[in-house]
């Protein structure tokens, strides 16, 4: 006998946070950049792409229900507090960087729908701010609950106008199987190599896999008899993350490059919808501006929302205090003064690099910090899932396991170099 819906429901509803959350204004244009530049051949970037990040969420949830320890606690535990200090000092950076992106994409998409002056820079900056300020209220307002809905909302919408779009456009089916099983590498000697790694590493999200771990506890996942619906979850939310992908790569191949970048290339391909889709093209402007603003402010929503519990996780493990689970939730969390204060200065601090930073180099120092991310996830899941002291036989890392996370790590770590090689 199957599932009820309100099962189903639950059951992929922090898969569906990630999947939102994951996908931001840079994921976005790096898919339509690469689709423009590079066509269809790369299109095995990003089923690869969501692959690893399944790889990298499922060892995460499996720790934890295993140990019952968030994966923070468990880099403390056993890899020492300097880790941690090392670590803390990232996420403010990161952090810093990716809300000012944030504010400044959702600035520049709801500019494109409704500008309010004259200036674009203007309402990058009035939108962005009242994007942040929504956020904050949402949250501290409605609670998990409602900020869930809302996430629910926003992804749905920016799915159906994507996948819609890529389907209007008539897609070739044998070129996209082809780009899909068939890996190929247009143009490596040039910038091939560089956007499609761009393009692998950007489907799914980088620090914010980490909290998958607390959205799962706000759905009272305690135990290891939880982890088959975790499994069920990240598999449905990196299938829909991968299809994503896969059409706004599509929709790049199909229009000729477009000026300027982030939200500011998802306005111009919107206005060049207009003129491929002949009568149908006012109409699939506007969808297509709508979903990309979807886009971008449930992500920004989702940060807000989960980068809180990483500072309220962190602290008191840099002062030496480990948690008391007794009678202690989620929702107790959000509700700590830890929370609370990590959240107001995440909504207002940025604010600055909206204002001081040009977005291109916002975008610049932001996935460079976002790259370095991924090996570190990668050495600490083989470190700690691999211990039979720690994490008991029948969930440690399988040999396929160990295997992939030795590649992911390698990989990265080749990435990140190239990057940092390309951009400084």
């Amino acid at each position: 006998m199957g599932y009820p819906t309100k099962k189903w429901l639950s059951i992929l509803g922090p898969g569906v946070l990630v999947a939102a959350t994951g996908v931001g204004a840079g994921d976005l244009a790096t898919a339509a950049f690469t689709g423009s530049r590079l066509g269809l051949a790369c299109l095995w970037a990003v089923v690869l792409g969501a692959g690893i990040k399944y790889l990298l969420n499922e060892g995460l949830a499996r720790w934890q229900l295993v140990t019952g320890d968030t994966l923070l606690e468990g880099v403390v535990a056993h890899l020492g507090r300097s880790v941690v200090w090392i670590f803390f000092a990232y996420l403010l950076a990161w952090s810093f960087l990716v809300a000012a992106v944030l504010m400044s994409a959702c600035g520049a998409a709801a500019h494109a729908i409704w500008p309010l002056f004259h200036s674009a820079q203007q309402d990058k900056i009035a939108y962005g701010v009242l994007h942040s300020g929504a956020a904050l209220v949402l949250i501290k307002v409605g609670g998990f609950r409602l900020f869930a809905k809302t996430m629910g909302i926003c992804i749905a919408a920016m799915f159906a106008v994507v996948i819609g779009t890529a389907l209007a456009l008539a897609p070739p089916w044998q070129e996209v199987a082809m780009g899909i099983l068939v890996p190929s590498l247009p143009q490596w000697r040039g910038e091939g190599l560089a956007w499609t790694i761009g393009l692998m590493g950007g489907v799914g999200g980088t620090v914010t896999i980490l909290c998958y771990g607390y959205w799962i506890r706000e759905e009272g996942r305690e135990s290891v008899r939880a982890l088959g619906a975790c499994r069920i979850d990240l598999a449905v939310a990196y299938a829909m993350t991968g299809l994503f992908g896969l059409a706004m790569v599509f929709i790049g191949s199909e229009l000729p490059p477009a000026p300027g970048k982030g939200v500011t290339l998802i306005a111009n391909l919107a206005d060049v919808l207009r003129t491929q889709l002949g009568a149908l093209g006012p109409a699939a402007r506007w969808a297509f501006l709508i979903g990309a603003w979807a886009a971008v402010f449930s992500s920004l929503l989702g940060v807000w929302q989960s980068v809180p519990y990483l500072f309220a996780d962190l602290w008191p493990q840099m002062k030496g205090t480990r948690p008391d689970r007794k009678g202690t939730s989620q929702t107790n969390k959000t509700k700590s003064a830890l929370y609370a204060s990590s959240l107001l200065l995440l909504a207002t601090l940025p604010i600055s690099g909206l204002v001081l930073i040009e977005f291109t180099q916002l975008v610049k120092w932001y996935s460079v910090t976002g790259a370095l991310f991924i090996p570190m996830l990668a050495l600490a899941l083989l470190i700690l899932n691999g211990q039979s002291t720690w994490v008991t036989k029948p969930y440690r890392n399988s040999p396929l396991t160990t295997l992939l996370l030795v590649g992911t790590l390698l990989f990265f770590l080749f990435a990140g170099w190239l990057v940092l090689r390309s951009r400084f």
